[in-house]
């Protein structure tokens, strides 16, 4: 089932979309449509802490020229209601029931980070659903370095919390501070109706969710074995959330998969190449 976005005079970018609400299993769940009016939707899944504002508009404008796309808060994240789950299974079971709620059939799914996490667990479980995969800044399960997440994220907030996201998702060269900072100024070009920041509690459950994930065994990687739908891996060479060795892990063990890897980079490596991503992501979602 393709999406049908509601027509306009003027049409929506990620600056100007406003945010809707549907009904998940009693609790209301906050997302925005924006892109072409019909078409398999591409679904992105939010990193951890991240909410409908921290998704880059250099990169969502571009794809919606060509896509529909959803972003949407899951249980208990930003303007979504409910309490976030302490597990990576429990999140991807509530974007699950998202997806059910707005009515699709078939979906594209980018994951970027703890959303990679959760789109693996839905192109396992509804291949019928899922027909293709983006997988950003991510890794299996029992991901090597990911149960250090808290150490990391403590670290990239000697300076302040509102460079944390620099200095977390980029490299320290002179191109990777710069790209840092032009991607903070791009996150705050939405003026009005922005977001509600993360609460404690839902970090608290995405950490817990993170490096339970990390500690999980799977020595055989069968739930990668197990995804048969074609899947796009990016990130970039010096990922210090997600080691980047962990990127190697997926295009190994997921048996149709490609690998694109971008030097001076790090976990926002797909906002700082966004220009390429995007091709590449066109590219691979046009392929029959």
């Amino acid at each position: 089932m393709s999406l049908s976005l509601t027509s306009s005079t003027h049409t929506p970018t990620h600056e100007t979309v406003p945010t809707a609400f549907i009904d998940v299993n009693g609790a209301k769940f906050a997302y925005r449509s924006l892109g072409q009016p019909e078409g398999i939707p591409i679904v992105f899944l939010q990193h951890f802490t991240g909410t409908l504002d921290n998704w880059d508009p250099a990169l969502t404008n571009e794809l919606a020229k060509t896509h529909p796309i959803i972003l949407f808060d899951n249980k208990g994240v930003g303007s979504s209601e409910g309490d976030t789950p302490a597990t990576v299974a429990e999140m991807a079971n509530d974007a699950y029931a998202f997806i059910q709620a707005l009515g699709l059939k078939e979906v594209y799914l980018l994951g970027f980070s703890l959303g990679g996490f959760i789109a693996q667990n839905l192109a396992e479980g509804y291949p019928e659903l899922v027909s293709k995969v983006i997988l950003a800044g991510t890794g299996p399960k029992g991901s090597e370095g990911i149960t250090d997440i808290v150490n990391v994220v403590t670290a990239g907030m000697s300076d302040g919390p509102a460079k944390v996201l620099r200095n977390i998702f980029f490299t320290k060269t002179a191109n990777g501070v710069e790209a840092g900072e032009q991607f903070l100024e791009r996150l705050q070009r939405r003026k009005e109706n922005r977001d509600t920041p993360t609460t404690g509690a839902t970090v608290n459950a995405q950490a817990t969710a993170i490096i339970t994930y990390g500690y999980e065994k799977d020595p055989e990687y069968q739930q990668l074995r197990r995804i048969k739908q074609p899947v796009l891996i990016v990130n970039g060479t010096n990922d210090l959330i997600m080691p980047s060795i962990n990127s190697f892990t997926l295009a190994q063990y997921l048996i149709n998969s490609k690998l694109i890897l971008w030097s001076d980079s790090g976990h926002g490596a797909l906002f700082q190449y966004s220009p390429d991503f995007v091709k590449e992501v066109n590219s691979f979602l046009a392929a029959s």
